[in-house]
């Protein structure tokens, strides 16, 4: 009996000695490495807070510091996703109410946050950057005419918006004017009666919202709008010196890239376009040929837009006209094998 009890007061000994280096070794502090987070403002009507212009700013090797058990959970979390590190800067908070540029001392903002404070114990003790710019605009409501455009980009033309303005906060001396963007549906709907949607304004990165309006559309939809062109015709336009003497040697790489690009024209512009015979023109001089027939020529290509509705304002290119890089090869070398470029 003796032995048994010594044996069994010893075991106890040594459970409680563990338990209390376990318990020990938990209350130890522990650094949690998180490679980023963000830091954004919460969204005020009267207020625009930005940081170098952007809605968020992004803050790099932080270093989360508490007791090892904190910690371990944390990591978990963070690790399956169920808790993140995204900070929300309220300027009423930070007493940043009024037009102006700040400071903000990165690691005191985050360790007064309610999101460490969620943490339970754990602090922050590095980060980078240490300080961040902040930037506060005041702003005012006032009644902003309204533009609509489809998903390209492209500004439509409305029979009517219901009310035909709204009302924003934007800066004091904004002219800007507030966005609707129209979808396919939408566009299709505000033919048939009307459609409703949502105008808004982006300020600093940061998309703000206004109130529903409604929208109608002529039934025929004579707005410009952006299309697509592929695989359109192109055709070389050697002068009369030059046909039946050269070739023009082009990669097809090229070509490929200048038969698709975009244009803005209305439905009708764009369809008596696409039904011509060809659309691309590249226009070869005789001066090329006085330049030597081994150099690489580059030239702007001709787009042969119909004039009717150039002059009308209907068709144009979106963006700059490609350039094609060519040779012109002198018939009788290119009928002899092995003649041509490399």
């Amino acid at each position: 009996m003796l032995r048994k009890f010594k044996f069994g007061k010893i075991a106890i000994v040594i459970f409680l000695t563990i338990l209390i280096w376990v318990w020990t070794d938990l209350d130890l502090d522990e650094e949690l490495p998180v490679p980023s987070a963000t830091i954004s403002a919460a969204y005020n009507d009267e207020l625009l807070v930005s940081f170098s212009g952007q809605s968020e700013v992004v803050i790099t090797n932080i270093k989360l510091k508490g007791p090892a058990k904190r910690v371990s959970e944390v990591s978990k979390e963070i690790d399956e996703g169920t808790q993140d590190l995204d900070f929300t800067l309220n300027p009423e908070r930070e007493g940043m109410t009024t037009t102006g540029s700040r400071t903000l001392k990165v690691q005191d903002f985050l360790n007064r946050s309610d999101k460490i404070k969620e943490f339970g114990g754990l602090t922050v003790e590095d980060c980078e950057p240490d300080i961040i710019d902040v930037n506060v605009v005041k702003l005012f409501k006032k009644q902003l005419e309204i533009e609509c455009f489809d998903e390209n980009g492209v500004l439509l033309k409305v029979e009517s918006i219901v009310p035909d303005k709204v009302e924003m906060y934007v800066p004091e001396d904004s002219r800007m004017k507030a966005q609707v963007q129209l979808t396919n549906s939408n566009i299709n709907q505000a033919r048939l009666s009307e459609t409703r949607v949502v105008p808004y304004i982006v300020l600093a990165g940061q998309r703000r919202n206004a109130t529903h309006v409604s929208i109608k559309m002529s039934p025929e939809d004579d707005s410009l709008r952006q299309y697509p062109i592929n695989n359109a015709t192109l055709i070389f336009g050697l002068s009369k010196n030059l046909q039946g003497r050269y070739r023009v040697d082009i990669d097809n790489s090229i070509i490929n890239e200048l038969v698709s690009f975009f244009i803005v024209a209305t439905p009708e512009a764009r369809q008596v376009y696409e039904d011509q015979s060809h659309q691309l023109t590249l226009v070869i001089l005789d001066a090329y040929v006085e330049k030597g027939p081994d150099l690489v020529h580059r030239e702007d290509v001709v787009y042969n837009f119909p004039e009717e509705y150039v002059r009308r304002n209907e068709i144009r290119l979106e963006g700059d006209p490609e350039k094609a890089e060519f040779k012109l090869i002198p018939l009788k070398l290119a009928e002899n094998p092995g003649a041509g470029t490399n």
